[in-house]
């Protein structure tokens, strides 16, 4: 599995449109993108951390390895069989790797509820990993006493490089969030909060060298790089974590408090 980059920019909502116009010569619309009349969709994640919220406090504290552990759907499903992902993102320095396996929902919350995994996998052909995957998932899930602590949710309108479709653009729009979802709840939206009200996350993501192009759009953009974990903006949008919760190995110090939450890469 091949390790991923990708580089995060906070832009403002009034330069969307000039963003797409700039980068419309070098990219097309992803196939799920494309099938949508608005050319968006909906991601929805819930995501998983420790009692003492390691996950949480080891991106704020900018450690170089990581990771994050998820539940991923899309949209507003028909039914409970619609396609969800257990996901791992793990971080090592710069670049990402992910370890991912499908599942239908409600076999999903099946294997949550207590039912053996090796009972709902998919076709071994299609998703050779997927075993794997989730024996990873449900390892650290149990081991480290994983809990959804907020479900993450907002719009996506993504790219694909038109010569290099391993580059790949998304324009990541809406962003909100509900605290202490249940696994059941990924596709509610109940008390939700909303975050970057004036502003959208632009992630540009490639496996060996950044897009040339990009690079004059980003400067005429007049933004930079930053750090954007929409995990931690959606934790901090509701608040629950206070500083007398971070453990003693971490610094208090480097907890980042600014409005757009961000921090220098």
């Amino acid at each position: 599995m091949a390790l991923r980059y990708e580089y995060k920019y906070f832009v403002p909502n009034s330069k969307m449109n000039m963003l797409r116009s700039m980068i419309a010569p070098f990219v097309k619309y992803d196939k799920f993108s494309l099938q949508i009349e608005n050319h968006h969709y909906t991601v929805r994640s819930i995501y998983f951390d420790t009692p003492e919220y390691n996950c949480y406090f080891e991106k704020v504290e900018g450690i170089k390895h990581r990771k994050k552990y998820r539940l991923r759907g899309y949209n507003i499903p028909e039914n409970n069989h619609s396609k969800v992902f257990f996901e791992i993102k793990r971080k090592y320095e710069d670049p990402i790797l992910k370890n991912r396996a499908p599942s239908e929902y409600e076999k999903a919350l099946g294997m949550f509820n207590g039912g053996q995994f090796r009972d709902y996998l998919p076709d071994k052909t299609k998703y050779p990993l997927a075993e794997e995957n989730l024996k990873r998932f449900f390892y650290h899930y149990h081991a480290d006493r994983l809990r959804p602590v907020v479900l993450v949710i907002y719009e996506r309108e993504a790219f694909l490089g038109l010569h290099d479709e391993t580059i790949r653009v998304t324009f990541d729009k809406n962003l909100r969030s509900v605290a202490f979802p249940a696994v059941d709840e990924l596709y509610q939206e109940n008390k939700v909060r909303y975050a970057l009200k004036d502003s959208f996350i632009l992630e540009v993501k490639f496996n060996d060298h950044y897009p040339a192009w990009m690079k004059p759009i980003i400067s005429a953009l007049g933004v930079k790089r930053q750090s954007a974990s929409k995990y931690v903006i959606s934790m901090d949008t509701h608040n629950f974590i206070k500083p007398k919760k971070l453990p003693s190995i971490y610094s208090r110090s480097r907890i980042f408090t600014n409005k757009h939450y961000l921090r220098n890469v």
